[in-house]
């Protein structure tokens, strides 16, 4: 696919995914949105790690109300179904992480998106923001699902009825996301944090991706039984081999995602 509204690049096994629609904030439009689930997609192939970014002072603004949208004769449902879903799949299925740098303001799907991803690292500066009910919606994209597993269910009402500007501190300590970093090292920050991933146990890092997301629907007795299971795959890598003897070894392991 050749690429419009975002960039994409690969460099040392780390895919960066930058949506790259500043003048409107990166807001998501239907381009867009299918250029990120085929960005997502083919980098789970070929990287062991994907980081989403924005353009300029925003990650994404939310969806483009500006892409053609009529309120008057809005299909919302096709547009989810057929759109937002497969790009949430795509980084929820993914085989390998995928981080969320969050350069700046997060709003409605923007935030859905960032929070959808493994691990969101924002600028101390940036904001997440349920824009929905401002414009007589309600969240999105995975939003009534992802908030109240990570904030609570105070909280997810709250910021959803309100539609009050969270910080990227105060999204820290509610754990909303991973880590607020100041703004002058935000860059330096996610990128060794990309390239840590990049050179770690890839399948190891799969097998977490997929046992933390089933332990949402799994009894303790299913969730056992997945991880004895995914732990006996894990342990017939040569990556674990590899983990074991630099441990004897007292040396940094030297893993090759496999």
């Amino acid at each position: 696919m050749q690429y419009e509204t975002i960039r994409f690049t690969l460099d040392n096994d780390i895919a960066t995914v930058t949506l790259n629609r500043p003048a409107v904030k990166n807001a998501l439009n239907t381009q867009m949105r299918a250029e990120i689930t085929h960005a997502v997609r083919d980098a789970g192939r070929s990287a062991r790690v994907i980081v989403l970014t924005g353009e300029g002072n925003a990650f994404c603004s939310g969806q483009d109300l500006g892409d053609g949208v009529d309120a008057a004769t809005a299909d919302l449902e096709r547009t989810l179904r057929d759109e937002y879903e497969p790009m949430l799949y795509a980084i929820h299925e993914c085989p390998v992480p995928v981080i969320a740098a969050v350069n700046g303001v997060a709003a409605g799907a923007g935030a859905s998106l960032a929070l959808a991803c493994d691990v969101v690292i924002a600028t101390q500066s940036a904001i997440f923001l349920q824009a929905f009910s401002r414009i007589g919606l309600m969240p999105d994209a995975g939003g009534t699902y992802i908030l109240p597993r990570t904030i609570g269910m105070a909280r997810a009402m709250g910021s959803a009825l309100f539609a009050d500007e969270v910080t990227a501190s105060q999204a820290e300590r509610w754990g909303m996301i991973y880590e607020a970093v100041p703004d002058g090292d935000f860059s330096a920050h996610w990128q060794a944090r990309a390239a840590h991933l990049a050179k770690g146990p890839t399948v190891a890092y799969r097998h977490i991706k997929e046992a933390m997301h089933a332990s949402y629907d799994n009894t303790l007795e299913q969730q056992l039984t997945l991880e004895a299971k995914l732990q006996n795959h894990c342990g017939q890598t040569r990556d674990f081999k590899e983990g074991v003897l630099a441990f004897l070894e007292k040396r940094r392991p030297k893993y090759e995602g496999r």
